[in-house]
């Protein structure tokens, strides 16, 4: 079992930045990657951006250049720096993690946008 919590979601204008953290029960060592997705309101979950125990990462077009994911191994935490944040942003952003071939989910925090 993998216990995730995610910290940092919030209200910010369109053009600002915000850093969503997401602390493992576990080593990550133990996780084979992690990642964040998100679910906007009357849409599906979607991938956000992914980091690989080797350190490969992988975004979504959509936040390509403005959005960072990073490990943080002595900490068992994941980082998603998000930055020139936009409206269509705004959705319950999730913490996930793989390992033995399952998937663990945070709760879920939310980040809003406004114009």
């Amino acid at each position: 079992q993998v216990q995730l919590v995610e910290s940092g979601g919030g209200l910010v204008q369109a053009g600002g930045s915000l850093r969503l953290s997401c602390a493992s029960s576990i080593s990550l060592g133990s996780i084979s990657a992690m990642g964040w997705f998100r679910q906007a309101p009357g849409k599906q979950r979607e991938l956000v951006a992914t980091v690989h125990g080797g350190g490969m990462t992988r975004y979504s077009d959509s936040v390509k250049g403005r959005f960072t994911i990073s490990r943080d191994n002595a900490k068992n935490s994941v980082h998603l720096q998000m930055n020139s944040l936009k409206p269509e942003d705004t959705a319950v952003y999730y913490c996930n993690a793989e390992r033995n071939y399952a998937k663990y989910w945070g709760q879920g925090t939310q980040v809003t946008v406004s114009s």
